[in-house]
């Protein structure tokens, strides 16, 4: 199997549509854990995700295009959510040349530099209920696998639900939220959630 420019349109249009479904539930978690406003800046990312798959010009390449998104995310205003989700679209296309397509094994590599580019930015890591408790297993699990695209974001999704639902038993060690300290305890980090919205959309939008 292989992805298509048509594919990816599919599946980043998802991302923004279950986004925007969820941002105020983003925000009723973040009021618990921080400031609130999380669900509002991943609602402006999904809105730019949009955006700028609306205005895809033909002569674009994917790199390009994901380049690009990852700068203009990078641009909202609100939060470690923009400069967090933005290097990780900035990390997917470092992980490409000008490929028309992706295939399994190109696909893997997109997310291995899209952590790797996260890396750079947070030393938080599994078990400091923050995204990273999301996207790491999930990317973990893209780098184990032997499978379809299909199935291996199906996994990949899994890996971050799981990760996302052991937040609930963390304290929070990075952001306003360790400032809670035990009192963080029993909720699930916002960020890990929006991360699992994110792998969520993609499976979703290739069945689409």
């Amino acid at each position: 199997m292989v992805l298509t420019i048509v594919d990816w349109k599919k599946m980043l249009l998802s991302v923004s549509n279950l986004l925007k479904e969820n941002a105020e539930q983003l925000s009723q978690l973040d009021s618990v854990m921080g400031d609130g406003d999380h669900g509002i800046t991943i609602n402006k990312i999904a809105g730019t995700i949009q955006n700028d798959v609306e205005q895809w010009k033909d002569d674009t390449t994917l790199k390009d295009f994901l380049e690009n998104l990852g700068w203009n995310i990078m641009g909202v205003n609100g939060g470690s959510a923009g400069p967090l989700w933005g290097n990780l679209f900035i990390g997917f296309s470092d992980g490409m040349n000008d490929e028309i397509e992706v295939d399994e094994i190109l696909f893997k590599k997109m997310f291995i530099f899209g952590l790797d580019e996260i890396y750079e930015i947070t030393s938080a890591r599994i078990g400091d209920k923050t995204m990273m408790d999301a996207l790491i297993p999930a990317v973990q699990s893209m780098k184990n696998s032997n499978s379809s695209i299909t199935k291996m974001l199906e996994d990949a999704y899994n890996a971050a639900k799981d990760g996302e639902e052991n937040t609930i038993n963390m304290i929070a060690k990075f952001g306003r939220a360790k400032n809670l300290k035990e009192r963080s305890l029993g909720y699930k980090d916002p960020g890990a959630v929006s991360i699992s919205l994110l792998f969520e959309g993609m499976a979703k939008g290739l069945y689409k």
